[in-house]
């Protein structure tokens, strides 16, 4: 029985060493409840959307869309439909600095580290290239594609940010790809797509990091 003892104290050490390091190396203050209030800012900004351009028959339609002319949006609307998604974007990551800030500050730990640094990077990066990607469609006029273009490069900025936090990110990413992929083959339900990517799925990875990890 000592034997066995001496035996499982060197395993338990063993394993908080081991989940120390990977609490230095992984970034894992991120609120579940950020994902809460992104999802409800994007359904609210997609719902908004929906009624403002009092959607057209051709994007509910697959055989009027593909066998007519895509939907003509007028710069004004363009102009509009810019502002709602830069409105949606800054309120979730400032609803997600605020929550994610409050819960490291709760739990003892440092928001800005080596892990942080490394998370922002390997996620802005995707993030960047396909903002980019977006003007250019947008200046070519391909605008029925930027929607899942959007969910497509969100979710490979997730997939690429996965390793330096919590495993989960990695579904999510996941998940959003093959939305973005979905949607560029039929993009006739873009806008529906665009608000299940970046509104229902975060509520629900919102709500079981939160029951997970912070309850």
């Amino acid at each position: 029985q000592s034997t066995f003892y001496m035996n499982a104290q060197p395993a338990e050490q063993i394993k908080e060493i081991r989940d120390l390091m990977e609490r230095s190396s992984r970034f894992i203050s991120l609120s579940g409840l950020s994902g809460v209030g992104a999802g409800i800012i994007a359904l609210a900004g997609a719902l908004y959307a929906f009624f403002y351009l009092d959607y057209d028959l051709r994007y509910l339609n697959p055989e009027e869309y593909f066998g007519g002319e895509k939907p003509y949006l007028s710069p004004k609307t363009l102009l509009v439909l810019l502002l709602d998604a830069a409105i949606v974007f800054t309120s979730a990551i400032a609803f997600a600095i605020i929550l994610t800030t409050r819960k490291a500050r709760k739990s003892g730990q440092k928001i800005w580290t080596h892990s942080t640094r490394q998370l922002l990077a390997n996620l802005l990066v995707p993030l960047a290239a396909g903002g980019v990607f977006c003007i250019a469609l947008l200046y070519h006029g391909i605008i029925y594609l930027i929607a899942p273009a959007t969910l497509l490069f969100y979710g490979m900025a997730l997939l690429n940010a996965s390793k330096y936090t919590l495993s989960e990110i990695r579904w999510l990413g996941i998940t959003e790809m093959l939305l973005g992929l979905n949607a560029s083959i039929i993009p006739v339900y873009g806008l529906l797509v665009w608000a299940i990517g970046f509104g229902i799925l975060h509520i629900i990875y919102g709500m079981v990091m939160y029951l997970r990890y912070e309850r």
